[in-house]
């Protein structure tokens, strides 16, 4: 067996166009949504008192603001995961109470 990818590498030179383009992600709920627009959407949603709560990581608890919590988001891989499972609970609560 050889570990060569499954879709065979573009020459070089050849046009984005002539790629094959990635398949499309319409099920899920994070595709296209940047770390920005759910660490907006969560202090919205929460406040930033509510978002340290329910994840108690310093950028959240002291002198909170998007740059910051992006700075320590992207190097933090355990911290990242745990805003996008909030993001996804606060996606099925709004749309539970639109139900209502």
């Amino acid at each position: 067996m050889s570990d060569a990818p499954d879709t065979p590498t573009p020459e070089p030179g050849t046009p984005p166009e002539a790629t094959p383009a990635k398949p499309a992600q319409p099920r899920n709920p994070l595709h296209g949504v940047t770390l920005e627009a759910m660490v907006v959407g969560l202090a919205d949603y929460f406040g930033w008192a509510g978002l340290a709560e329910r994840i108690p990581v310093r950028c959240f608890q002291s002198d909170p603001s998007v740059g910051s919590s992006l700075k320590f988001l992207r190097k933090t891989p355990w911290a990242r995961e745990k805003v996008e499972s909030l993001y996804l609970f606060m996606l099925r609560d709004q749309r539970r109470n639109a139900q209502e």
